[in-house]
């Protein structure tokens, strides 16, 4: 899915040619990667970009005869490399590979790519391959480890198992109920958590992920409004399995204000951070802190404030009881809601140099409360 057919019309192309002609080139489905498969005549390779540039690649393919050891003038000059023989699986080299075989799937959280070459799995590369690092992609044809990829039979155990559940997943976001039915099964939690909503923004600007904002006024004991996205967690964040253990845990979020503001004014700050993983391919967790992208004045939860910080429980600051959100789940991974909390500019640099514990019993000492007003 999500795969736009190279720019050469033929399916098959000269093993002659040695400026790069793409036979794939795919765009994530929230915009931030792009993967291109290059054909250059003597090799095929797939490249994963961002907005800055190429991130990670992986070799595919040689399409002649393989040198013994890796020809060091060939990347002196900017070409593809070509595998050395006793690294891949055709040392003799394979035909061209047709561009109208190639298809690519997308992992969930955007930050990872699988490739087929008609329904055989032909490479992956995930979100933690890094060129600066030395982690290329995985390769079908790969023979062991060498810089320019890693045998993708080898890893098959649990890359199988992601390239399956991205399949299961754009299979199910894909049918026209999908949404509707998580958006529903959210917003029947909040009513029960909440009690009656208000209104409904969609913060998503016709691009994916969507995610909307849900109004709940002050309700019985309470004084406040609190504005939670609803949305965010039909997918798993970006990079959250490099965070280490307990990540399947921290995958799915969405995020709350509880606020004495405008509604309308408060909740301008979802145009902000509903699709911030997504886009920025990061994630958000208790205790992260992420800085007002625009100048000062323009920040909607004001006060001279700049920059979000995100907790899980907020009780240790002033404010009342806080209300218990937790008991949703979605693909059945617990769904956690982050509160959020505006912060100057020198308190986010407090949090980095001293930790967040730090601030928060700094701003708790100030009487700082959770609610924003």
């Amino acid at each position: 899915m999500q795969t736009m057919r190279g720019k050469n019309s033929n399916s098959r192309i000269s093993g002659q040619a040695r400026r790069p002609v793409t036979l794939l080139e795919s765009e994530s489905p929230y915009g931030s990667r792009r993967v291109v498969v290059e054909y250059d005549g003597r090799t095929t390779a797939a490249y994963m970009h961002d907005h800055s540039g190429p991130l990670a690649a992986t070799w595919l393919a040689n399409h002649r005869r393989a040198p013994v050891d890796v020809d060091l003038a060939l990347l002196d000059a900017g070409h593809a490399p070509e595998m050395p023989a006793a690294c891949t699986k055709h040392p003799d080299g394979r035909p061209p590979i047709d561009a109208e075989a190639l298809r690519a799937l997308w992992f969930e959280e955007g930050d990872g790519v699988a490739v087929f070459e008609g329904s055989e799995l032909l490479a992956v590369i995930p979100g933690w391959s890094d060129m600066s690092k030395g982690m290329p992609g995985y390769s079908r044809d790969v023979i062991g480890q060498t810089p320019f990829g890693w045998s993708l039979d080898e890893a098959m155990q649990g890359l199988g198992t992601r390239v399956s559940e991205a399949e299961d997943y754009w299979r199910w976001r894909l049918d026209p109920d999908a949404w509707g039915q998580f958006q529903q099964g959210l917003l029947g939690h909040l009513l029960a958590r909440l009690g009656p909503g208000a209104r409904y923004w969609d913060v998503s600007g016709s691009r994916q992920p969507m995610v909307g904002v849900s109004e709940r006024p002050p309700s019985g004991a309470r004084s406040y409004t609190v504005l939670t996205t609803v949305g965010m967690s039909c997918q798993r964040m970006p990079v959250i399995e490099q965070t280490g253990p307990g990540a399947d845990g921290r995958a799915r979020i969405e995020l709350a204000v509880a606020t004495t503001l405008p509604s309308n004014q408060a909740a301008r700050i979802f145009l902000w951070l509903a699709q911030y993983p997504w886009r920025e391919i990061s994630w958000l967790g208790d205790g992260r802190t992420v800085h007002w992208y625009h100048e000062p004045a323009s920040f909607p939860l004001g006060n001279g404030n700049e920059a979000v910080l995100f907790l899980e429980n907020p009780a240790q600051l002033l404010g009342p009881e806080l209300p218990d959100l937790s008991g949703f789940t979605a693909a059945r991974e617990p769904v956690r809601w982050l509160w959020l909390i505006p912060i100057t500019n020198r308190e986010r640099l407090i949090a980095e140099s001293r930790g967040v514990p730090s601030l928060v019993n700094q701003m708790a000492a100030h009487s700082r409360s959770w609610v924003v007003g």
